[in-house]
């Protein structure tokens, strides 16, 4: 009898040991326990190298310093954020490429960059074709026009960039201007804006030149400029090509106001223009003049704490471009928070924020805006004795 009584109480004791065992090797929801829960996988691609670093690496800075600051306040209900960044080095083949690793992915719940227009056109319906919310950092309006269900962009449109400038040529009267722009997507796009907008503003363009981004003397182009006589000169691209226009300007004695667009919103384009980037004007993201932004504007609090942290973690100023992807960042885990790892959640979210302020702007997205913003997101800027200075 008392074999029986033995055995039964072994058999006992071994399925409780059983179930001790099957219980440790098991994950936990529970983070007060110290056991992390599987993480929320964000993508980026951003061009990290080559010419549009300068507009790349603040983008990848700012989103990783936006994951580690929510990871270390416990992530979102428990689970840590995982941000994959790629580089395409602005080449649309290598965007294309690294879209499609982060759509095999099956853990990633969006993507946000990439940093230039023509990355972000080539793999903008790879990503509506997958499902895959994209949130692109790049401008041109072309991006989200016409609207696709899984595309939005964070980035100010060249479309309220052209209307920005327009607002102050009108002021100053300015009836004709001469418009040089880089041949790459980004300039293209933004010549194509200023045409179909100016006309209408009554704004005469005299002469139309361009520039191959590689290009490193404009003086030809800008010789036709010069004998056109416009009122104004305007330069759409990104660096190098307009600090390369701005002092071809200056070796050509032309005396006109230089315009130029939100592609030369960095420390880069002070640095290569040197004396020549004196007085030039253009519209920008109001976070590089955070601190001269007026106390009653609805941004400014978000804009001077960005600015603090990124200075104090990078040693930089932050700029305009690290502002898209702070943006994009805080738009997917606003989402998350709300629904979960569901991509068609986190895409009808998204398209449904209305009043979310960000650095870029105040953002009201709808079924047929996957943008959000208009021209109030333009600060007008200008550059006096190489610093950033708020038009009035």
């Amino acid at each position: 009898m008392w074999g029986k009584h033995r055995l039964l109480m072994f058999g006992i004791l071994a399925a409780l040991l059983a179930l001790l065992v099957a219980s440790c090797g098991q994950k936990t929801t529970d983070t007060s326990e110290g056991v992390a829960q599987e993480p929320y996988v964000i993508g980026a691609i951003f061009s990290s190298t080559g010419d549009n670093a300068p507009l790349g690496v603040p983008e990848r800075n700012t989103a990783e310093m936006l994951a580690k600051q929510l990871n270390e306040k416990g992530g979102i209900d428990g689970r840590p954020v995982k941000l994959l960044a790629y580089d395409d080095a602005g080449k649309p083949e290598q965007a294309v490429q690294a879209c499609q690793d982060l759509l095999a992915n099956k853990e990633v719940v969006a993507i946000i960059g990439p940093t230039l227009t023509g990355p972000s056109l080539a793999i903008a319906s790879m990503c509506n074709t997958a499902k895959m919310p994209l949130i692109s950092c790049a401008a041109s309006v072309k991006i989200v026009q016409p609207v696709t269900p899984y595309v939005f962009k964070t980035a100010q449109s060249d479309h309220f960039a052209v209307q920005k400038l327009l607002d102050y040529i009108k002021a100053k009267k300015i009836k004709t201007v001469g418009f040089i722009n880089d041949a790459n997507a980004f300039g293209s796009s933004g010549r194509e804006e200023w045409l179909k907008i100016s006309k209408a503003a009554g704004v005469n363009t005299v002469a139309l030149e361009s520039f191959n981004s590689s290009d490193t003397d404009m003086t030809p182009q800008l010789t036709k400029i010069k004998a056109a006589n416009p009122q104004a000169i305007i330069c759409w691209g990104t660096n190098p090509g307009p600090a390369i226009v701005a002092k071809n300007i200056r070796r050509l004695a032309m005396k006109q106001p230089v315009l130029m667009s939100h592609g030369i919103s960095n420390q880069e384009f002070i640095k290569l223009a040197g004396a020549a980037a004196e007085g030039v004007i253009f519209p920008s993201g109001k976070i590089i003049v955070a601190n001269q932004i007026p106390a009653g504007d609805p941004q400014r609090k978000v804009l001077v704490e960005y600015a603090a942290q990124y200075q104090k973690a990078f040693g930089k100023p932050a700029i305009h471009f690290g502002a898209h992807a702070w943006d994009a960042f805080q738009l997917v885990v606003d989402a998350l928070k709300k629904s979960g790892a569901d991509r068609e959640k986190i895409r009808a979210n998204i398209e449904s924020r209305k009043k979310f302020i960000g650095v870029d702007g105040i953002f009201n997205f709808s079924a047929s805006d996957h943008n959000g913003l208009d021209k109030n997101a333009f600060a007008l800027v200008t550059i006096k004795n190489g610093k950033w200075v708020l038009l009035k």
